[in-house]
């Protein structure tokens, strides 16, 4: 999450009072921090007609080694990969995503979105935030106030919570670099800080491990890891001993009294957004399925061996039972450290940890939502910050095989419900997967195609923390689609 408000040496009132909250009802840190995502003023906000699962792929995919093989290239475009078909005639996909493959009745492709960023923290900014021109005073190395605000703040500002629960969350974890700096173009920027989206860390940042561990744990250059201290675990929701039963209850009544009492200079009161932040606290405690969505290390064993006992698996659940427990638009990060960031070593990497765990895990959800009944009213959205270079290219000093280099020029999204027809390709790419050669996309089409799915208004506004407007829309939802 950003910084905490409350830094040394002075600490709002506001932010006193959700502490004395959280103290109250026995959070610990780790949950304060959720709970002062959510904020209470609800002005404006309209009820979402749909939901979202954005899976944002750091490092990014190539499209060549993935949706978008060119099999009769030149061999140093065309890689390793066979391409295979899927039950979309015409349609052929990478060999090593057979499942996805036999459920492309669900699916479908754009092929030619494109903007002009090749370095991975222009690349953030510019898709999560569905905008194509950096920030003026955009920085690579932090995030900053003046950033655009990602499409997840967005969400948070516009759509109404549901279940006591915030409009958009990000699991399992936030985008960092090797280095430890923050990759910019995930928070609330410009809208303020009380917008950021919620932030699941499940997921233990290692700067020299990717992928999905235990079972899918690597590194570029060496291959297979084993590192034991990495550990998906869900945040603690259960009351500790000392305040469960009545103890709670009274706890409860005591937060009702100081209701009459928190009123600020000039007679502000702070009720609105301190109740929303305890209903909040007291709903993820005391609910069940609140609970039980993310405690996904513990669903049962056939749902996890559906899914994938690790990362990607367990983000993916997650994600799922988050959208039917309320929350209307999950981000989910697969993969930290810029995991898809395949310079060398790519076609091994790809073939035994990248792809199956995505081809299982996303499979297992597709299923999921289409057995239930609402894969129609949630719209799937895969991503990454940019695709890789048509040339293939080899780093001898660092990788003892090939890889392809930072690419923004192209890249594929694949999409899925919400609306979306399955078995279609949107856009067309060049002859060596360079650019697109029909029906470019940018960004801005593809965060609209994001907001039309949840129901935002076509000419809805948010304010900066100064009042002043800015535009949510900066393009027109892909053509095709529906």
């Amino acid at each position: 999450m950003p910084a905490s408000s409350c830094d040394h040496p002075r600490c709002s009132r506001r932010t006193a009072v959700r502490a004395g909250a959280a103290g109250l009802l026995g959070l610990g840190a780790s949950q304060l921090t959720v709970s002062q995502a959510v904020d209470a003023a609800a002005a404006g906000r309209i009820t979402p007609r749909r939901s979202v699962i954005y899976l944002f792929l750091s490092g990014g995919l190539g499209q060549h080694d993935s949706f978008d093989l060119k099999p009769n290239a030149p061999a140093e475009i065309r890689g390793e990969f066979q391409p295979i078909a899927t039950r979309t005639p015409g349609t052929f996909i990478c060999e090593h995503l057979p499942r996805l493959a036999a459920r492309s009745e669900h699916w479908s492709l754009v092929r030619s979105l494109t903007h002009p960023h090749n370095e991975h923290s222009d690349g953030h900014m510019v898709m999560l935030s569905g905008r194509s021109h950096l920030p003026p005073t955009f920085s690579r190395n932090e995030p900053r106030p003046t950033d655009w605000p990602s499409i997840a703040a967005i969400v948070s500002d516009q759509l109404l919570g549901r279940n006591n629960l915030p409009p958009a969350v990000v699991l399992p974890e936030r985008l960092v670099h090797r280095t430890g700096r923050t990759i910019p173009g995930q928070f609330a920027g410009q809208l303020g800080a009380t917008r950021d989206p919620w932030l699941i860390e499940s997921s233990p940042f290692n700067p020299t491990t990717y992928g999905a561990y235990p079972e899918f744990e690597f590194h570029h250059a060496r291959g297979a890891e084993h590192n034991t201290n990495l550990k998906f675990e869900a945040p603690s929701l259960t009351l500790p001993l000392e305040i469960a039963g009545d103890r709670f209850d009274r706890r409860l009544e005591v937060l009702a009294a100081l209701e009459s009492q928190r009123q600020m200079p000039g007679g502000k009161t702070l009720a609105g957004r301190f109740d929303r932040h305890r209903d909040s606290a007291v709903s993820l405690l005391t609910a069940p399925a609140i609970r039980d969505a993310f405690d996904v290390t513990r669903a049962d064993a056939a749902t996890q061996d559906r899914y994938g006992r690790h990362a990607f698996g367990w983000s993916l659940l997650m994600a799922r039972r988050l959208v039917e427990a309320g929350v209307s638009l999950v981000q989910v990060n697969l993969g930290n450290n810029e995991t898809w960031d395949t310079h060398g070593n790519a076609f091994p990497n790809l073939r035994n940890f990248l792809l199956p765990p995505l081809d299982q895990s996303l499979s297992a959800l597709l299923d999921d939502l289409s057995s239930s009944g609402q894969l129609d009213e949630t719209l799937l959205v895969m991503a990454g910050e940019f695709g890789r270079t048509p040339k293939i290219t080899h780093l001898a000093q660092h990788y003892d095989a090939a890889g392809r280099d930072h690419w923004g020029g192209l890249q594929s999204v694949w999409l899925a419900g919400g609306g979306v027809a399955g078995g279609r390709v949107i856009g067309s790419s060049d002859k060596l997967g360079a650019y697109p050669a029909t029906d470019p996309q940018l960004p801005e089409n593809l965060a609209a195609t994001i907001y039309d799915a949840l129901g935002i208004p076509r000419d809805a506004m948010f304010h900066d923390p100064q009042g002043r407007p800015h535009a949510v829309y900066h393009g027109d939802a892909i053509p095709g689609l529906t």
